[in-house]
C-alpha cells in the first residue's frame, strides 16, 4: 500500500509538467478562422412596403348655410358627375328670407320713385323761382338716400337667392364618394362635412416609410415599380411627387406619395399596392451576418493584422441590415482583413491563421 502511495506521488509532478507543457504547445497554435478582405463599392438594395390608393384631390364636401337634411342621395363608392345633387336641407328658412328680400326691393324701389318725383318736382320749382335752393338739395339728398337702400336691398336679395341654392350639396366635379357623414333627419351645420369626396384625374400610392430609408438615394432616378396586391398581373410605374417634411408621432413613419405614371384607372381607390424601389449606397461592404460582433453593445468586427496575425475587435457602423449580411457604412479601411467565421470565439489580441481555399 505504501509502495502505491509513492509511485503516485511520483507521477503527480509527471502529468502536471505534461499537461503545462501541451497548453503551451496549445497557446501557440494560431485559431484558424475564415477571413474576407474588404473593398468599398456600391450596393444596390430593394426596399418593398405596402401603401394604399388615393386620389390626387380629396376633399370633404359641405353644406354653406345650416338646416335639416330632408334628402340624401350620395352612397359611399358611388361615382358622380359633376353638378349632381348630394343632399338636399329643409329650405323653409331660406324661402322666407328670400321673399323678405325680395319685399325689400319692391319698398327701395317704391320710395326712390317717389323721391326722384319730389326732386323732379322742386327742380321744376327752383328753376320758376318758387322754391329755395335748400329745398331742392334736401329733395336731391332723399332721392340720392332712396337709390342706396335700392342697391342695398338688392344686395341682400342676391344673398338670399345664393342663400337658397345652398340648400342642394351638389359635386363640383365627377368622382367618387369616399365617406358619408349626414343622413335624413339630422341638422347639418354649415362647414360641417357631409361627405368625402375623390375627384376623378390623377392617383397616387400613399406609403409609410420609416425615414432610415432616405439617408441613401435611388438608384433609378426615384422610378417605383407598383402591383396591385389583389391582382400582381396589374403593374405600374411610379415617381415620388411628395415626401412628407414631418415624422408621424404615432407611427414614426414619414408618408410619402408616389404619382402613378401609368394608367392609374387600373388601380381602384383604397386598393393595397406593393412598391418596390431600388436604393444605390456607394462606398460600403457587404459581409455575411456571421461576421458581426459587438463592442460595449455597439456592432463590431473583428480586424485581422497582416504583419502578425493578431485581431482586433473595431466598432463599425451599419448601413443596412438584410437577409443573412450586412452592410457597413464606416468603420473598415479598403483592403482590410476581416473575419467572417470564427469570430464568437475569439478574444482581443489572438492569433489567428485563415482556413485554406477560403476567401482572404
Amino acid at each position: 500500500m505504501r509502495l502505491q502511495l509513492r509511485l503516485a506521488a511520483l507521477c503527480l509532478p509527471a502529468l502536471a509538467l505534461a499537461a503545462c507543457s501541451e497548453a503551451k504547445q496549445s497557446a501557440k497554435t494560431p485559431f484558424k478562422v475564415v477571413a474576407q478582405r474588404v473593398a468599398p463599392q456600391a450596393y444596390d438594395s430593394e426596399v418593398a412596403l405596402t401603401g394604399s390608393v388615393r386620389a390626387r384631390v380629396q376633399t370633404e364636401l359641405s353644406f354653406r348655410v345650416s338646416g335639416r337634411v330632408i334628402e340624401r342621395r350620395g352612397e359611399v363608392g358611388q361615382h358622380v358627375e359633376a353638378g349632381a345633387v348630394l343632399a338636399r336641407l329643409d329650405p323653409s328658412e331660406q324661402r322666407a328670407d328670400l321673399d323678405a328680400a325680395k319685399a325689400g326691393v319692391a319698398g327701395a324701389e317704391a320710395t326712390l320713385r317717389q323721391a326722384s318725383a319730389a326732386f323732379d318736382r322742386q327742380k321744376s320749382l327752383l328753376a320758376s323761382g318758387y322754391t329755395t335752393k335748400a329745398s331742392y338739395d334736401l329733395a336731391d339728398q332723399a332721392r340720392r338716400t332712396a337709390a342706396g337702400s335700392l342697391d342695398a336691398a338688392k344686395a341682400q336679395l342676391g344673398a338670399a337667392q345664393d342663400a337658397a341654392s345652398y340648400t342642394d350639396l351638389r359635386a363640383a366635379r365627377p368622382g367618387v364618394i369616399i365617406a358619408r357623414n349626414i343622413e335624413v333627419g339630422q341638422v347639418a351645420q354649415a362647414a360641417q362635412s357631409a361627405f368625402g369626396f375623390a375627384e376623378d384625374g390623377p392617383r397616387d400610392v400613399v406609403f409609410a416609410v420609416y425615414e432610415s430609408i432616405f439617408s441613401h438615394r435611388p438608384a433609378s432616378a426615384e422610378t417605383i415599380d407598383l402591383s396591385l396586391l389583389g391582382d400582381p398581373n396589374v403593374t405600374a410605374k411610379g415617381k415620388i411627387r411628395e415626401v412628407s417634411p414631418v415624422v408621424d408621432e404615432k407611427t414614426g413613419t414619414v408618408q410619402v406619395k408616389v404619382e402613378i405614371e401609368s394608367d392609374a384607372a387600373a388601380m381602384p381607390l383604397g386598393g393595397a399596392v406593393m412598391g418596390r424601389a431600388h436604393w444605390r449606397l456607394d462606398d460600403v461592404v457587404v459581409l455575411p451576418w456571421s461576421a458581426m460582433a459587438t463592442r460595449d453593445g455597439k456592432p463590431a468586427v473583428w480586424i485581422v493584422d497582416p504583419s502578425s496575425g493578431a485581431v482586433s475587435l473595431r466598432p463599425v457602423e451599419v448601413a443596412l441590415f438584410e437577409k443573412e449580411k450586412i452592410v457597413l457604412r464606416d468603420g473598415f479601411h479598403d483592403g482590410e482583413t476581416i473575419v467572417i467565421e470564427g469570430g464568437k470565439f475569439l478574444r482581443e489580441g489572438q492569433i489567428v491563421s485563415i482556413m485554406e481555399g477560403q476567401p482572404s
